[in-house]
């Protein structure tokens, strides 16, 4: 069990993570008048440039030959690249075009977007909670596709997409630092050729547009890493019920900086689709910390009850667990 330091510093990196990720909607209206295309291709291009540096500190390079060696996992950081991708590049889209709200809808719904591919794609059963979670969190969708007059497309997007992206890192099972450094490689390419077609072009802002705006879209490197860093420095110190609560400072961060920085409208149907939403990540959240309760109570009460339990009894528990479900 962590000691009560190292869970302090846990929660105080989780928080910074979430923190930094909730209040980067502040950051990418400072980079105009770049286009969100080329500061994502910046953000690529940086990104790179600071999780090298940082790997080149740690001296962590062994992971990249064993990659290399693994053509499927190559396939994967392919994938994986090119769904954060669509991520990064609608979000900065939306923040730089006045719909915050709607994109920190798709980080409130991603959650039940990852049960619903848990159940489409790993045939997995869902507890009755779970599924009232999502039915309302569809419902949400639908109400919200009302008020817009359209589907909550960037919401949508931004919610497949980040559940898609975490569904093949799963796969992949590399460290945040490693896995972005690989992603980073695969964007690295074409992000530079574009940069240098835009340069040649004339149409570039880096450099024409001053040193300080040069140093914001370098910038991006670190406002990718850093929250990256605090994030892995938070899971391997908290329980992971503890970072499923922390996710939902950054969407929540993202909806008020909409609604009191930003002024976006909040029209009486907006309200009701994110009150839906709400709900449904509250039964969802009761309901993993309720099966996080009862895992630990029968963790804890098994060593007091083995002894009551005769050879005969337990070695037909141990043939059942050894049974693959049908």
């Amino acid at each position: 069990m962590k000691g009560t330091g190292e869970q302090r510093a846990g929660l105080l990196y989780g928080f910074g993570a979430y923190g930094m990720w909730g209040l980067v909607p502040l950051f990418w209206p400072l980079l105009k008048p770049s286009g969100a295309i080329e500061i994502l291709a910046h953000r690529m291009v940086w990104s790179l440039a600071v999780v090298g540096i940082a790997l080149l500190a740690l001296r962590r390079w062994a992971w990249i030959v064993e990659l290399v060696r693994q053509p499927r996992k190559l396939g994967l950081v392919t994938i994986a690249a090119a769904v954060i991708t669509v991520n990064w590049g609608v979000y900065i889209w939306a923040v730089n075009n006045g719909q915050v709200v709607e994109a920190s809808l798709g980080y409130f719904i991603n959650p039940l977007v990852t049960i619903a591919m848990g159940v489409l794609l790993l045939k997995e059963r869902l507890r009755r909670a779970q599924w009232a979670a999502v039915s309302i969190g569809f419902l949400a969708v639908l109400v919200l596709g009302i008020g817009y007059g359209r589907p909550p497309w960037i919401s949508l997007i931004l919610a497949f997409s980040f559940a898609t992206y975490g569904f093949v890192k799963k796969k992949i099972n590399i460290g945040g630092l490693e896995s972005l450094a690989a992603e980073t490689a695969v964007q690295f390419l074409p992000a530079l050729g574009y940069l240098l077609w835009l340069g040649s072009t004339g149409s570039a802002t880096f450099g024409p547009s001053g040193l300080g705006h040069a140093a914001l879209l370098a910038a991006t490197g670190l406002v990718t890493a850093i929250p990256l860093v605090c994030f892995g420095a938070a899971a391997i110190r908290v329980p992971l019920s503890t970072l499923g609560l922390l996710q939902y400072l950054a969407p929540v961060f993202q909806f008020l900086l909409g609604i009191v920085y930003f002024h976006e409208a909040m029209p009486p149907e907006k309200w009701a689709g994110f009150s839906l939403v709400w709900a449904a990540l509250a039964i969802l959240t009761w309901d993993a910390l309720r099966t996080a309760h009862r895992t630990r109570a029968d963790a804890l009460r098994l060593p007091l009850e083995a002894p009551l339990v005769s050879t005969s009894q337990a070695e037909r528990t141990l043939r059942a667990e050894r049974t693959p479900a049908s």
